[in-house]
């Protein structure tokens, strides 16, 4: 069984296996860690092990490099990509960080290596608001590269930060209308949705949250039904933790699917598995880069 294997190879060669929420279900269950971007990144810099193999996509398993530069960071599939990161070429932002040489550059933890080093603090989903909050109201920032998470933000602090226009594939097609559907089915059920999301759906929201915190939610609050606004990995963990509960992910109105991201869904055991064994792919990157990279991820890790 395929499963025995990865652990029999985890444990030959002492490696650690860190898996997103968005993996698969038996991704998930071959990981002896599944979190957040925050938690994986935590994780990721106090792993004791060898070999960090990063079940998420690509960006992700960066940060692990860049915050374990002496660990060997293995991804299944290198063609584990993100549509966010990819929104925002390192090329593009430095010429558009040229009209604001003023302002304090704050980027969204997915995007690529080159990004984080023209940026001056890295936050995720589950710590921008507190980041941002923190700085005094009269500083003036550059937020990448998620528009919707950096209008969010402006929104709930009050706050006029400079978006660079960029999006989540999975979070930025989900629309108000599917929300609506849902709630006429499931009028009593709390809706839950990511800060991905455009402001339209999160106007309909009773919880905004990152993964992790929408799961704290769903586990503590005491309704029944929950309309979920994310990607349709989370759900796997919520019925976990909550069998007596439902829960409803908010489809892809132009498929009518199910809200999936095509990048982590590459990841499957049997390329976990070739990973291990060959060791490869293997996540490099120069040592300029992994250098100017950390200072601004460790400012995120400090909050």
């Amino acid at each position: 069984m395929i499963s025995k294997q990865i652990t029999e190879l985890k444990k030959a060669k002492n490696a650690i296996i860190l898996a997103h929420y968005y993996t698969l279900p038996d991704v998930q269950d071959i990981a002896d860690f599944v979190g957040d971007s925050l938690a994986l990144a935590k994780h990721a810099a106090s792993a004791d092990a060898d070999i960090i193999l990063f079940a998420g996509v690509h960006f992700m398993a960066e940060t692990a490099k860049i915050l374990s530069p002496q660990k060997k960071v293995l991804i299944p599939d290198i063609n584990a990509g993100c549509s966010l990161a990819d929104s925002c070429p390192d090329e593009q932002l430095t010429s558009f960080l040229k009209d604001y040489p003023d302002h304090t550059v704050i980027s969204y933890i997915n995007c690529s290596a080159k990004v984080k080093t023209l940026s001056d603090i890295i936050v995720t989903s589950g710590n921008a608001l507190k980041i941002v909050g923190a700085l005094p109201t009269n500083e003036k920032i550059v937020f990448t590269p998620d528009r919707n998470l950096g209008s969010y933000i402006n929104k709930a602090t009050g706050r006029e930060m400079v978006l660079w226009n960029g999006a989540c594939h999975v979070h930025d097609q989900l629309t108000a209308d599917e929300v609506y559907k849902l709630k006429i089915r499931y009028p009593n059920a709390k809706v839950l949705a990511h800060p991905e999301c455009k402001a339209t759906l999160l106007a309909l929201a009773d919880f905004i949250g990152s993964t992790a915190a929408m799961l704290n939610y769903a586990r503590n609050e005491n309704a029944s039904v929950y309309i979920v606004a994310t990607e349709t990995g989370i759900l796997y963990e919520m019925a976990k933790q909550n069998p007596e509960k439902e829960f409803h992910v908010v489809n892809n109105p132009e498929t009518c699917a199910c809200n999936d991201c095509e990048y982590m869904k590459l990841n499957t055991l049997e390329k976990i598995y070739h990973a291990l064994l060959a060791e490869s792919p293997e996540i490099i990157l120069e040592e300029e880069i992994m250098a100017k990279a950390f200072p601004p991820i460790q400012r995120m890790m400090e909050v």
